[in-house]
């Protein structure tokens, strides 16, 4: 019997090691199974924070774009406000007179009433000097 019994103590031991392989084994393949799910899960999480980012930084890039426009036109606003501040200050000095006088010829050709008195602007006493020194220009020019 000893014999019996050390083939069912080997049997037992083997089938106890084999059980001991195969659980290692179950417990290897489960954690594989969660390292495969893990690095997948850490690829979806990355990938939908790129996209996320890629998406604000497009927005980014409008807005900024849009900043820029708003400032180009803020800029020509600005520079067309100093135009016209130049220009008042030009009228203010007497340096704008010839256009002016040029904008009234223009409004009598297109056969505007002009809305002053012809007698009363010959009274004046400026205009009937920028009048003598226009008509001394064009005999200049005449000749």
């Amino acid at each position: 019997m000893s014999t019996v019994l050390i083939i069912v103590i080997v049997v037992v031991v083997v089938v106890l090691v084999g059980a001991l392989v195969a659980g290692m084994m179950r417990r290897r393949g489960a954690e594989r199974r969660q390292q495969r799910e893990l690095e997948r899960r850490r690829e979806a999480a990355a990938t939908e924070h790129r996209q996320a980012a890629e998406a604000r930084t497009g927005r980014a890039e409008e807005a900024e774009h849009r900043a820029r426009v708003a400032n180009a036109l803020a800029e020509r606003e600005r520079a067309e406000a100093r135009l016209h501040e130049e220009t008042a200050q030009a009228h203010e000095r007497g340096l704008a007179d010839d256009e002016l006088m040029r904008d009234d010829g223009e409004a009598g050709r297109r056969g505007e009433a002009v809305r002053e008195d012809p007698a009363a602007v010959r009274e004046d006493p400026a205009v009937e000097r920028d009048e003598v020194a226009a008509d001394t220009g064009r005999e200049n020019s005449d000749r």
